[in-house]
């Protein structure tokens, strides 16, 4: 193993030791220098932010810059299906399986994981969907959306419920989705006011 590896795994051991103990959000790319033993730009030389960071260390099948901007980048039309079809995708690959169970059963414990997973998720890929989208209930829309995938996500993937564990990926994106676009793009009810009794 050159020096090289050996800089890269204890960077990534050290970092997901962080987010295990103090979730994505707490977790500095300081802080996983400081751990591994290394200055903090031997840490961006290989990693440019702390997205990329947390994308290695949990070994995502994906850059979360590129590839979010890349599911944008043709606009509204058809993002319910590049949303699935995304996260079918990452979510197929067992070493990525492998990896968020085996961080969930590290460090401080299920929350801390579960949180640094929802905070890299809200940061990386919920807060760049509702800017894009730029109105008013955006945040809405996308939660309800997101909401609905990790439940087809779970069921697929965690509790293997069949026939949704052995579909194919484009049967899942055919059923599925209508009803994640239509999330994104009907506007939720505004309340009225209060009716008089």
């Amino acid at each position: 193993m050159s020096s090289s590896d050996d800089i890269t795994r204890q960077v990534l051991d050290a970092a997901r030791a962080a987010y295990a103990a103090r979730g994505y959000l707490g977790t500095t790319i300081k802080g996983v220098a400081a751990a591994a033993g290394v200055a903090p730009d031997v840490v961006r030389r290989y990693y440019d932010n702390r997205e990329a960071l947390f994308a290695a260390a949990m070994r995502l099948p994906m850059d979360p810059g590129t590839s979010i901007a890349q599911l944008l980048a043709p606009g509204i039309d058809g993002l319910g299906e590049r949303l699935v079809r995304v996260t079918l995708r990452m979510l197929d690959d067992p070493e990525t399986r492998d990896q968020l169970a085996e961080m969930a059963r590290a460090g401080a414990g299920a929350s801390k994981a579960t949180a640094s997973i929802r905070e890299f998720f809200e940061s990386a890929v919920l807060d760049r969907v509702v800017t894009f989208l730029g109105v008013p209930d955006a945040r809405m829309r996308v939660t309800l959306a997101m909401s609905y995938l990790i439940g087809i996500a779970t069921s697929r993937y965690v509790l293997q419920i069949e026939p949704l564990a052995s579909a194919t990926e484009d049967e899942v994106v055919l059923m599925v989705a209508p009803a994640i676009q239509s999330a994104l793009t009907t506007p939720t009810p505004r309340r009225g006011p209060e009716p008089r009794v």
